[in-house]
């Protein structure tokens, strides 16, 4: 992928950074920097712009869907939990077992969570409203405190 910009969001819960090209959003991660490091300037895609805005509203409660253009790069098998990732509503869960029967392929519950945990689009495709069968947060790639801030601010603005 040519062109690659970097674009960082200060959140509440840390830095997520943003990598894309004039034409969509390939990744959006939280970042182990404590401050933005990558700033808007006039050589900055308006596809980054606009990401960081829908996240900037994602935050302040005011967007529960994300219209920016993005990829994602992964098997077609991850690609299939992604897109069923997309089906959870905002504010609401689902487990690995329910993402994995809506691919139909039930007993793939184990690579289901690994592709969740292969997820490069943070918050937009929303692996954080994975949890377990039992009810209880399981892993998530940007720390279990950050997955239990992202549950309780969509339960807040639903």
């Amino acid at each position: 992928m040519s062109n690659l910009q970097k674009l960082d969001y200060q959140s509440p819960i840390g830095v997520l950074e943003i990598v894309g090209t004039d034409e969509a959003i390939c990744s959006i991660l939280f970042s182990e920097q404590e401050k933005a490091q990558h700033f808007r300037n006039n050589e900055t895609s308006e596809v980054l712009v606009e990401c960081y805005s829908q996240l900037d509203e994602y935050f302040k409660g005011t967007r529960q869907h994300f219209t920016f253009p993005y990829i994602f790069e992964g098997t077609p098998f991850q690609k299939s939990v992604w897109n069923a990732l997309t089906n959870i509503p905002y504010a609401e869960t689902g487990s690995y077992k329910d993402i994995a029967v809506s691919i139909g392929n039930e007993k793939a519950i184990r690579a289901v969570g690994s592709a969740n945990g292969r997820n490069k689009l943070t918050i937009v495709i929303p692996c954080h409203r994975i949890i377990g069968s039992n009810g209880k947060l399981t892993g998530y790639a940007g720390g279990l405190w950050r997955k239990e801030w992202l549950l309780k601010h969509e339960t807040a603005f639903k």
